[in-house]
C-alpha cells in the first residue's frame, strides 16, 4: 500500500523556520510531480509549492523568497523549507504526489497532514 508519510510540523515563533518532509512508502514504479498544499481553518486548500520536473518549481506568491521545495529522488522524499514564518502561514500542510504504484493505476496521493502553527 502506497502512503505519504509527513513529518516536521510544530509550533514556531514568527520569524522562525521549519522544514517539512514527506516520504513515499510502498511498492512503486515511479514518482512524478510532488507538491505541498496547506489549509487554514475556514479556508480552502491552496497550493504552496510544487516540483513538476527537474528544476521546475512554482510557489504561492505569498511564500516566494521564504519557502523552498526540494526533493531527494533516491529517498522518494520531498521537503519544504520554510523561513521567516508569519502567523498567516499557520495551517495544516499536506504533501501531494503523482505516483505510479505497483499493481495499480497512476494517480495522486495525499499525506495525512502536519500542523504548522506560527505564534508567540
Amino acid at each position: 500500500q502506497v502512503q505519504l508519510v509527513e513529518s516536521g510540523g510544530g509550533l514556531v515563533q514568527p520569524g522562525g523556520s521549519l522544514t517539512l518532509s514527506c516520504t513515499v512508502s510502498g511498492r512503486i514504479y515511479a514518482v512524478g510531480a510532488m507538491a505541498w498544499y496547506r489549509q487554514a481553518p475556514g479556508k480552502q486548500r491552496e497550493l504552496v509549492a510544487a516540483m513538476t520536473g527537474p528544476g521546475r518549481t512554482n510557489y504561492l506568491d505569498s511564500v516566494k523568497g521564504r519557502f523552498t521545495i526540494s526533493r531527494d529522488n533516491g529517498k522518494n522524499t520531498v521537503y519544504l523549507q520554510m523561513s521567516s514564518l508569519v502567523p498567516e502561514d499557520t495551517a495544516v500542510y499536506y504533501c501531494n504526489a503523482d505516483i505510479a504504484p505497483v499493481g495499480g493505476p497512476r494517480r495522486d496521493y495525499w499525506g495525512q497532514g502536519t500542523q504548522v502553527t506560527v505564534q508567540y
